[in-house]
């Protein structure tokens, strides 16, 4: 990976805010997670009322089991009750999901939820419109069907990514095994407890076991600079973290990870055996942001170097803790770690990692290859005997007959499901002698076409915005498919045959990454949105943004100058590529020619 750009494009570069060690000046909200009974309380008594939903303190906790409260903003009547239901999101290193599991997830979502599944940027399925009344059932089924939901959310580890592409060779299965590593070693002890009791009677038989190596590992986090006082939780304690912590593993040279996008990322290097050799680490990423507010701001992750195999897991539990004491407890919107990186800067944060958490040799660099975003779409060999087939969704929803065909062949056949950092779902594990017969299962639903290269489609994610998530501005999934019909027309009139990676939000949080996208949409009011220009096809590079609230109606007019300009000055390069090529003032007087006034 490069880090070109590594810094930030925001032009405020002084020291937002002094370290907040231990707790120490600290907000109510670290009070409440203390005072909770690691997560206990008020969930587990409102879990027993019969309300249609919880109080906001509930909710808080509810997040570090893996849910949101929400409220279909399209149903609000005035004088009556909102239409509050639950979205519900899984843990599941590296995308994978046994299909035991998807045929109940299959079950729940036709039964309990609004009939869909979604498959997050973070390879997790997410499940929507559940009541209430029928949340336990649910989890209670997950964990029963080989899922769980634990620290999907929260101030806590989420789902660690890896590359979802079942590979046996390259180096794929140690970043896949490494994945699930991290996944068991940053689980919580006393939150695990509290959520089996919750939501599993109390039976123990589902706790997440662990290797010997993690249990070895594990057992540092009561010692000295690791151990954070609270003897029942002694990596994350009773506050747990500033704010949500997020892990990534990948080959050199693929990038379907979007890796610098991480508080810590990782590339793996093999021994010819397939073993771990080491890693390179990269420190300090992510995408939330506010608008109009500069001290918040996307950044991508910098280098922090090479790590041999055997000090590894310890280096991550280390960079944990290391956030755990330092990072901002008394303003959320700047508790994560890239705050602390951006203000204190990567070698302070070496040097006070090695002396006071790792105390171990990190060394420079290795050289990796050159980075590509991969997809995996279409059919691809697994391994001599085995295919696997991945399966384009756009924005990640799967529903109606697609969801049908998919279960009716994980079923069937016995397959195992893997999802992908772009939304995109792989069934694996197929056997020579049974692909011909599911490619035509898959072209009875129009699902066995690849898109073509020069398809917007095939890259672009989107959040789901509204009508249910509180945060949304604006529409992101639901607009999507009409926006890359209209770019890919326009395109096609201007003469121009070439892709572009195309990202949409429907406000400033970044849950589809679209500061790293070479045109981006993010909602700033109602058919408004933010213009980002600049980012890399392969995911190297922040974008910029140009426009404060341009209006939908105002798309193909506002970008047809620079699509005319790219398509007469560069005829190769990428159109992220020739954008970052060009100074802000040119890209802004292209932009002048027109007024985004709706």
């Amino acid at each position: 990976m490069t880090t070109k750009g590594a810094k930030t494009n925001n032009p405020n570069d002084l020291d937002l805010f002094p370290c907040i060690a231990n707790g120490e000046n600290h907000s109510k909200f670290e009070d409440f997670k203390e005072n909770s009974q690691f997560l206990k309380e008020p969930l587990k008594s409102e879990l027993e009322n019969s309300n249609s939903y919880f109080s906001n303190d509930a909710v808080q906790l509810l997040k570090f089991h893996g849910s949101y409260q929400q409220d279909n903003r399209e149903n609000r009547k005035k004088g009556l009750e909102k239409d509050w239901q639950m979205m519900l999101r899984l843990r599941s290193p590296g995308g994978y999901i046994p299909g035991p599991l998807f045929i109940a997830l299959d079950d729940l979502a036709e039964r309990l939820g609004n009939k869909t599944l979604r498959a997050t940027t973070r390879q997790a399925f997410q499940m929507h419109g559940i009541r209430k009344e029928n949340l336990k059932e649910v989890i209670n089924t997950i964990i029963k069907s080989m899922g769980s939901t634990l620290a999907a959310c929260g101030d806590i580890n989420r789902n660690v990514m890896a590359p979802a592409a079942p590979f046996n060779n390259n180096g794929y299965p140690t970043a896949r095994k490494l994945a699930n590593e991290i996944a068991d070693l940053l689980t919580p002890v006393a939150a695990e407890g509290t959520y089996l009791e919750l939501w599993a009677n109390g039976n123990q038989k589902y706790k997440i076991s662990h290797s010997p190596k993690v249990k070895s590992i594990r057992k540092k986090q009561y010692k000295k600079g690791l151990f954070s006082g609270a003897k029942n939780e002694p990596l994350y304690g009773a506050t747990y973290l500033p704010r949500k912590f997020k892990c990534a593993v990948t080959v050199s040279g693929d990038n379907s990870v979007d890796l610098l996008t991480h508080d810590i990322g990782l590339v793996v290097f093999t021994k010819k055996n397939g073993t771990l050799k080491g890693c390179n680490v990269y420190v300090g990423g992510g995408m939330g942001r506010m608008h109009n507010n500069e001290t918040t701001f996307a950044r991508i992750a910098d280098p922090l170097g090479y790590v041999n195999s055997e000090n590894i897991l310890s280096l991550i539990q280390s960079i944990l803790a290391f956030q755990r004491d330092y990072g901002n407890r008394k303003l959320r919107k700047n508790a994560r770690m890239k705050y602390l990186i951006h203000t204190k800067g990567i070698k302070w944060f070496r040097e006070k990692l090695i002396e006071e958490y790792f105390k171990n040799e990190i060394l420079q660099p290795k050289p990796e290859l050159p980075t590509e975003l991969k997809d995996y779409l279409g059919w691809n060999k697994q391994d001599k005997d085995l295919w696997f087939v991945g399966i384009p969704l756009l924005s990640g929803r799967l529903s109606g007959i697609i969801k049908s065909k998919i279960r009716f062949l994980v079923e069937k056949y016995q397959l195992e499901v893997r999802l992908t950092p772009n939304q995109d779902i792989l069934l694996c594990n197929i056997g020579n002698f049974q692909r011909s017969s599911i490619d035509q299962e898959l072209q009875s639903v129009g699902l066995n076409r690849v898109p073509s290269v020069n398809s917007i489609a095939k890259h672009a994610i989107a959040c789901p915005a509204l009508p249910l998530c509180g945060l949304a501005i604006t529409e992101a999934e639901r607009f999507l498919p009409q926006i890359i019909s209209r770019i890919e027309k326009q395109l096609q009139n201007l003469g121009i045959n070439r892709s572009i990676l195309l990202r949409m939000t429907g406000c400033p949080n970044g849950c589809a990454r679209p500061y790293m996208a070479e045109l981006a949409l993010v909602g700033s009011g109602s058919n408004q949105y933010q213009l980002w220009l600049g980012g890399s096809p392969n995911l190297q590079r922040l974008a910029k943004p140009f426009l404060q609230k341009m209006h939908l109606d105002q798309l193909e007019v506002t970008l047809e100058p620079l699509f005319l300009q790219w398509k007469e000055v560069s005829s190769h390069c990428s159109f992220g590529d020739y954008i970052y090529s060009l100074k802000d003032q040119e890209i802004n007087e292209l932009l002048s020619q027109v007024s985004t006034a709706p």
